[in-house]
């Protein structure tokens, strides 16, 4: 986990809602060390809450994507197109190429790359720089898929207003006590790969049990891509928090 960026730091404000003990961690408990992620990270929220001023305007609900690596968050973002009744526009990090914007631009989707180089998640600031080589005119959700890393990405507001996390059966149901503050964080959890279950020791009923323990509140949802009934109940989410977060930013106007 990075010491210098941040992301091993977690704060009590309104999107973080937990403090993670970090004692273990002896320059963590720095003050000066301290001093300086905090100024990182408040920066990022002033540019994260300008972002999330910019979807706004455009009557856009916008979603962080989080997962690790391989759990198919542009897999559903190629198949969920085909069944979701918004349209919607994807900003893309990965560390290197462009393959997953290319994916999607196969399909119709506006799509717009940040390559983040080394680092391990994507900040408010290059999501800012992204947008506005994205065009928002014609879509009514924005989709931003973060690097994929289970630890790091939790930790940064992007702007978005809700956290969709995917765990995916291949990964195993543990992962969600061993990577705690990301599956905390969620608004929904998919469990994507489902038709994998077959062949992999998941349990979906102790997975849900552990996501609810830590994140009462969040959906949790079973997907798979070669199924596309299993789809609709993920349109179907996204549909109600847009005409919600499009009403709450009515009434605050």
């Amino acid at each position: 986990m990075c010491t210098d960026c941040g992301c091993s730091i977690t704060r009590s404000d309104k999107h973080h809602h937990h403090h993670d003990d970090i004692s273990s961690n002896p320059q963590l408990n720095d003050e000066k060390t301290l001093s300086v992620i905090h100024k990182i990270l408040d920066k990022n929220d002033v540019q994260a809450n300008h972002n999330r001023e910019h979807f706004q305007k455009h009557n856009i609900s916008a979603y962080n994507l989080m997962s690790s690596p391989g759990s198919g968050k542009t897999t559903l973002l190629e198949h969920l197109v085909d069944h979701c009744k918004l349209n919607y526009a994807v900003v893309e990090g990965d560390l290197e190429t462009s393959r997953d914007a290319d994916r999607l631009k196969a399909k119709g989707i506006e799509a717009f790359q940040i390559q983040t180089g080394s680092a391990c998640h994507l900040d408010a600031f290059m999501v800012h720089d992204a947008l506005h080589n994205v065009s928002l005119e014609k879509a009514d959700i924005c989709f931003v898929e973060n690097v994929g890393n289970l630890v790091c990405p939790a930790s940064y507001d992007l702007g978005a207003h809700k956290n969709i996390v995917l765990l995916s059966v291949p990964e195993g149901d543990d992962k969600v006590e061993k990577y705690p503050v990301m599956f905390r964080r969620a608004d929904l959890v998919i469990i994507s790969k489902c038709d994998l279950l077959p062949y992999f020791d998941f349990d979906v009923a102790d997975a849900k049990a552990h996501i609810h323990k830590l994140n009462p509140d969040a959906t949790v949802l079973e997907v798979s891509t070669k199924e596309p009934e299993t789809l609709k109940a993920v349109n179907q989410w996204l549909e109600q928090n847009h005409q919600d977060i499009i009403s709450a930013n009515a009434d605050t106007a």
